[in-house]
């Protein structure tokens, strides 16, 4: 389903990265605390599929590869945006309810 391919964590943060401009793989990866490369790649592979994301080889020696969203991925970034923000705002709030959830949780 497309909304699990484009609203699971790593895909809208790589969208909110982007946002900046095109980046290379490790420029995005050091931006993105906690994504190991495979799932980096999967997730940029998924966006690219789905027209989000564009994948450009740079004629460089050695040869480098850049992303930069796509007119339709850039569609997304008012609506990601706010929810990315939300969940910053949120944050110490909903890891406070999830203490508060497992210490009743223990039996």
């Amino acid at each position: 389903m497309l909304i699990d391919q484009i609203a699971d964590k790593w895909s809208m943060m790589v969208l909110v990265v982007l946002d900046a401009g095109p980046m290379r793989f490790n420029a995005i990866r050091r931006r993105l605390e906690g994504i190991t490369q495979k799932a980096l790649t999967q997730c940029l592979r998924r966006l690219e599929r789905n027209g989000l994301v564009l994948r450009r080889v740079l004629p460089m020696s050695p040869v480098a590869v850049e992303y930069e969203i796509t007119p339709l991925g850039r569609s997304l970034q008012i609506p990601f945006r706010a929810l990315y923000d939300w969940t910053m705002e949120h944050l110490d709030d909903v890891e406070g309810a999830r203490h508060i959830f497992d210490a009743r949780a223990v039996p």
